[in-house]
């Protein structure tokens, strides 16, 4: 078992975003990744009126990458989801301490 520990990449995205954002993490090296679903709560509601035009429904993905991974796959979740756009979603970083059944 190796002693660099594995991260989690979590991006929540528009609902139908979700398979673009797996397809190019795996083209950059990720193993694979999780999808589910999810209702945003918050904005919409602080928005007034104009919070008619954000869908509640959201696509969460998980992804395990390896330590030399992770740049190259955040950066490639964060182009297939199109993050830099205002509204688009967004992703984040966890460094874990521990994983069971992570491909080596």
């Amino acid at each position: 078992m190796s002693s660099e520990k594995p991260n989690l990449i979590t991006c929540i995205v528009q609902r139908g975003w979700a398979d673009k954002v797996v397809d190019k993490a795996i083209a950059a090296g990720a193993e694979g990744a999780t999808i589910y679903y999810g209702r945003g709560r918050g904005v919409r509601e602080k928005l007034g009126i104009m919070g008619r035009f954000i869908k509640p429904e959201k696509e969460v993905v998980l992804i395990i990458t390896k330590p030399e991974q992770t740049d190259a796959v955040f950066t490639a979740v964060v182009d297939g989801a199109r993050l830099e756009e205002e509204g688009n979603g967004f992703a984040f970083l966890h460094k874990l301490d521990r994983a069971v059944g992570f491909l080596a």
